[in-house]
């Protein structure tokens, strides 16, 4: 019996020391929506194993108390219905149930990734005048890139935000599907090539914490990461100023070129971007002469409609390269009136 003792001390002692080394983020995060989501957790958790637990410790006790050696244990072969024991069977997972639901409908409405953030922490409700923070994120083979339109600055594997501050997160990828996610932050959200996805969220402690690509994209996946600071108000606009300060353009030529597939690209810091250059990498066509998928679709609708686009006509191609002429430029009428209903 000595050595079982000894055994199952090591393993113990073996298992605290394993663990040791590992980050709880998830339930220690620095965001507020992250903390929410990290509470969900317990909660969840905690109502599962009301059921697990208690059933986990009859098993091994029934099978201790009625093992076949135990003649003190009562032996009934017919027995087969007990209305007490049935009624703990299923009220008791009932409940839980419908408590898991209760609190899964009104987290899955608090915690939208779209819904604009309604307050900073427990204690803080967003000011009716507060402004957020915009940040586009591109991911890209196998990189990230950051857009502040609102300082007309971009990054590449560097994310930064004041604390105590709403970020509004626009979130697209250049080829393939991947995932955003910053543990300290929020949740993870899906970034696709010509789509948009959002996601709102709050920083409330200074640090620099850890994000990457949660979604598997290809050979250079494992490199997607970057870090993301958490800032002051003075220290963000310092920030700024020295992203402003970093000399290079962002233009559309040189976006073609950073969307090239490449691993572990180094921190770089644009001081200027192209205006909507967002934008033409959600409508796919940043390359000059390309239709934008706003675009295509429209000429679809007009043809499905019984117009005759202007792409058919000679030269119309190109009139129809950038965002900013694609309605003005994409057609032309038709002498043939068009049925309205």
């Amino acid at each position: 019996m000595r050595p079982l003792k000894t055994l199952s001390g090591l393993l113990s002692l073996a298992s605290v020391a394993l663990l040791a080394g590992c980050d709880t983020v998830l339930l220690n995060p620095a965001g507020d929506i992250a903390a929410q989501q990290g509470r969900l957790i317990i909660v969840s958790t905690a109502l599962m194993l009301l059921i697990i637990v208690p059933v986990i410790a009859l098993t091994l006790l029934f099978a201790w108390r009625y093992r076949q050696s135990n003649k003190e244990a009562t032996y009934a072969p017919d027995w087969d219905h007990s209305t007490q024991l049935e009624l703990v069977i299923w009220a008791a997972p009932l409940l839980i149930i419908i408590a898991l639901g209760a609190v899964t409908w009104i987290s899955t409405h608090t915690l939208d990734p779209y819904r604009p953030l309604q307050r900073l922490d427990a204690q803080r409700p967003v000011a009716p005048d507060a402004k957020p923070l915009t940040v586009e994120v591109v991911a890209l083979d196998w990189k990230w890139l950051f857009i502040y339109p609102e300082y007309g600055i971009a990054t590449v594997n560097e994310l930064a935000a004041p604390v105590d501050v709403p970020i509004r997160f626009k979130i697209t990828a250049s080829s393939v599907m991947n995932s955003f996610y910053i543990p300290a932050l929020a949740g993870q959200i899906y970034a696709m090539p010509g789509m948009e996805t959002k996601l709102h969220a709050v920083i409330n402690k200074v640090g620099e914490y850890h994000g990457f690509s949660a979604n598997y994209s290809g050979a250079g996946f494992s490199g997607m990461h970057f870090k993301f600071h958490g800032l002051t108000p003075s220290g963000f606009d310092r920030w700024v100023q020295s992203t402003k300060a970093a000399g290079q353009s962002l233009s559309r030529e040189a976006y073609l070129q950073l969307q090239k597939p490449s691993e572990r690209e180094p921190v770089r810091r644009y001081a200027n971007v192209a205006p909507d250059l967002y934008d033409a990498i959600v409508d796919r066509c940043v390359e000059s002469g390309t239709l934008c998928m706003r675009q295509i679709m429209a000429i679809d609708a007009r043809r499905g409609r019984g117009d005759a686009p202007a792409v058919d006509a000679p030269d119309a191609s190109d009139a129809i390269c950038t965002v900013a002429t694609a309605e003005a430029a994409a057609f032309t009428p038709t002498a043939r009136p068009i049925s309205t209903p």
